[in-house]
């Protein structure tokens, strides 16, 4: 699909430049980093199609009502 592979090339572009400014500093939490990066915008803009409705966003998503809730809350979404 080519969204897919759009995003992908966006990921791999941030994170070549995010390696290439870290001056010689050394790479930590990578992994939490990129997430935070993409779940929050993504959980926002899935909400917003959902016009809020959690029980539509987690099927939209792919994931439990209970999980979508939990993610809601870390991000501080409402």
């Amino acid at each position: 699909m080519k969204v897919e592979n759009d995003i992908s090339k966006c990921v791999r572009g941030a994170l070549a430049a995010y390696f290439r400014d870290l001056d010689g500093e050394p790479p930590h939490a990578v992994y939490d980093m990129l997430l935070g990066c993409v779940e929050k915008p993504m959980l926002e803009y899935v909400m917003d199609v959902a016009r809020g409705n959690q029980s539509k966003a987690a099927e939209i998503l792919g994931i439990n009502r209970n999980t979508l809730r939990k993610k809601l809350q870390q991000y501080d979404i409402r």
